[in-house]
């Protein structure tokens, strides 16, 4: 037991992710009317296509797969992963709380009509259209191919990174194209990913003596 708890300890970070649910599924309930309705221009030039449900779905295995890759693989890449991933959805909470926010562009949907228009309409029934800005969806996804593109085991891999650029761009599209959400809560969550990334990043590769020191004080 002492060994597993050494082992796998660093699955404490995780419990972030019950906070997220937990605060994220409170405003669902309370955020209901009186928002800012977020709108670009440019929103009215992107047409709905639902045949984006799939990488939009994609996106639960592509984030949580990465999270478990690093997680048994590499403790040192899981952590900076996890704080790059929470300390975003936490930012976003925030400043859904403080900001409410949401959109009114939802095309009206016939379920009947393929497989993906029926992934669709359930999509919109479990989904609000609220608490949008910034998307959680792009700001997942940019992380995500950030921490694959960091790793050094992974980088090895080209048709790797080709297609988690192509997933996580198609994943960012897709937001859009589905109506889930405005191009400004794109760009706030581009913004926002590129700003904690140097937070934990840092703006340069670590050093042969800090990566050391690092790894020695995560354990």
């Amino acid at each position: 037991m002492k060994g597993l708890i050494k082992k796998y300890g660093h699955i404490w970070v995780l419990s972030f992710g019950l906070l997220y649910l937990v605060w994220f599924f409170y405003l669902e309930k309370t955020v209901t009317r009186q928002y800012h309705v977020m709108h670009v221009a440019l929103d009215d030039y992107i047409p709905f296509n639902e045949y984006f449900i799939i990488p939009y779905l994609l996106w639960f295995f592509y984030v949580t797969a990465t999270v478990a890759y690093f997680f048994f693989t590499n403790k040192e890449g899981y952590y900076q992963f996890c704080i790059h991933l929470f300390s975003g959805m936490i930012i976003s909470l925030i400043v859904c709380t403080f900001f409410r926010n949401g959109t009114d562009f939802r095309p009206a949907v016939d379920p009947d009509k393929n497989i993906c228009s029926l992934l669709v309409s359930r999509l919109y029934q479990a989904d609000t259209c609220t608490n949008v800005f910034p998307s959680v969806h792009v700001y997942n996804s940019i992380c995500t191919h950030v921490a694959i593109r960091k790793s050094k085991a992974l980088r090895q891999h080209r048709w790797l990174q080709i297609g988690s650029f192509l997933l996580a761009a198609s994943i960012c599209l897709a937001t859009v194209f589905l109506k889930q959400h405005s191009v400004i809560d794109g760009v706030g969550a581009g913004i926002m990913a590129y700003a904690l990334y140097y937070a934990v990043y840092g703006s340069g590769e670590l050093s042969g003596e800090k990566r050391a020191a690092r790894r020695k004080a995560i354990g």
